[in-house]
């Protein structure tokens, strides 16, 4: 099980690592946009294992390994043993035997890391209360769709440093890109948390519009994460000064470009005029979900793949 391939963290894989998977996104993207059949998985299954409600985890996963000509199977830990007691060790071993790759959607990080642990195929993190590292990938392939390299550029992220915001960290260490971080005070970024190795990919702002000053890349997410619904009125008016508007954009570079991993709460962490403006690149990010991850599947089953 150790020489077992997982994608559970963005450092889980090296920047050449991703240098091909980028190159595979492309090639597989063209195929799809040209109407090629591409089937380098027929016969292989995906197990998608939901704890955490989804939109585009679950259809871009489910419809990429049907692309790749694989079948994917969905279930909710509410209508498994796995909602029943039923410890993660032994789901991995039973789950593993019958499926040749699993999708997790899952709260603490450490649930993905024990399952991993005792798994004959390999594990990828759908997201977590820690990581979100396919958003990621995805985000990162739009910005070379749309502007090229992301090596030392820079990243606006500005809100909740949440699981997203820490998987924006691992990747500038990995990548060589830098991080601007503004958030409401005692919600800044926990280092440990974020698995950051050190500092020098990374600062923060105690002003957003500091943090988005020069920016390639001004990013930011709901100001109230799944899990935090019970907080959702005292973060409204905490993060009330940290809303992505036209000013801030303005602010950053001329043809810097905004994401969102959406759902999106127009009104709050961004206005309608930024999610909904010429910069705004959040459809084409959504979309890079589903290629982002076939080309990780592809790589996880079969390696490095030349065609």
């Amino acid at each position: 099980m150790s020489s077992i391939k997982h994608f559970l963290q963005f450092k889980d894989f090296t920047r050449d690592e991703f240098d091909y998977l980028f190159a595979r996104t492309r090639w597989i993207k063209d195929q799809f946009k040209n109407y090629k059949q591409y089937w380098p998985l027929t016969d292989r299954t995906l197990v998608m294992i939901f704890e955490k409600a989804s939109t585009r985890t679950r259809l871009s996963f489910e419809a990429g390994m049907q692309q790749l000509g694989g079948s994917a199977i969905y279930l909710n830990t509410r209508d498994s043993q796995l909602g029943r007691g039923e410890p993660v060790e032994d789901a991995a071993q039973v789950i593993s035997r019958m499926s040749d790759i699993v999708m997790i959607r899952t709260f603490e990080q450490e649930i993905i890391e024990r399952f991993a642990a005792n798994s004959r195929v390999p594990v990828i993190n759908g997201l977590t209360n820690e990581y979100h590292p396919c958003q990621i990938m995805a985000d990162i392939f739009t910005y070379i769709e749309h502007r090229g390299p992301i090596q030392g550029k820079t990243v606006a992220w500005i809100g909740d440093s949440n699981n997203v915001c820490n998987t924006w960290l691992q990747a500038a260490e990995v990548l060589d890109f830098n991080v601007h971080v503004s958030t409401p005070p005692g919600y800044e970024v926990e280092a440990e948390r974020a698995g950051l190795y050190g500092t020098a990919n990374f600062e923060q702002f105690s002003d957003p519009m500091e943090a988005a000053k020069g920016a390639d890349i001004v990013t930011t997410d709901v100001w109230t994460s799944m899990g935090f619904e019970a907080e959702n009125e005292e973060r409204l008016k905490d993060f009330a000064d940290w809303q992505v508007d036209g000013d801030m954009m303005r602010i950053a570079k001329s043809d810097a470009i905004f994401l969102h991993c959406l759902p999106a709460h127009r009104g709050e962490e961004v206005t309608a005029e930024v999610i909904d403006g010429p910069q705004s690149a959040v459809w084409d990010e959504a979309e890079n979900r589903l290629h982002t991850q076939k080309a990780l599947m592809e790589y996880l089953l079969l390696g490095r793949v030349n065609s």
